[in-house]
């Protein structure tokens, strides 16, 4: 399912995975990393400045091509919220793929993920906000950009949590 309004892109995914690993995927930044493309050096905790660095993932090849021109690049975010095994939250500089412009003196967008249980497994969604405050040149290529990375990365996501368990994936996008 996909929902698009001019200043959010949301997503969701069914996920037949319990929800302690969905979790856990989301919010251990080893994990978070190896499914989504970064290096992390430190756990998640709420305020935390996260620096990184993109490696590209290791759950799916055609997205780790993808990713392949971004490698090494620096992945800044701040970790929002963690509430267990509800919503995780951080912020970033979005769709941030030129080296050598200072994004830093942009606002960020906010990323959430939800999950809830449901009938079948845990519906994900995940949600981008904040778009209205990148400065205009920037904002369609921004929204556009993320929007179609966070296509793919519901699908690298389900593809981690289900490794193993190719009949625990749940079409549905």
């Amino acid at each position: 399912m996909n929902e698009s309004h001019p200043d959010r892109i949301e997503k969701k995914v069914l996920l037949r995975s319990p929800r302690s690993r969905v979790w856990r995927a989301l919010t251990d930044s080893a994990e978070f990393g190896h499914w989504f493309g970064v290096k992390f050096d430190t756990p998640f905790a709420p305020g935390r400045a996260m620096h990184g660095v993109l490696v590209g993932t290791a759950v799916d090849a055609t997205v780790a091509a993808a990713q392949q021109a971004y490698a090494g690049w620096p992945f800044d975010i701040t970790i929002d919220r963690i509430e267990p095994e509800r919503l995780f939250s951080f912020r970033w500089h979005p769709f941030a793929g030129e080296r050598d412009f200072d994004y830093t003196k942009e606002p960020t967008t906010l990323v959430v993920f939800e999950l809830e249980e449901v009938t079948g497994g845990v519906l994900l969604t995940i949600t981008e906000s904040g778009f209205e405050g990148i400065p205009l040149e920037r904002r369609a290529v921004a929204f556009t950009g993320n929007e179609q990375g966070w296509d793919m990365m519901v699908g690298v996501i389900e593809k981690h949590v289900t490794a193993g368990h190719p009949e625990k994936a749940v079409p549905g996008r």
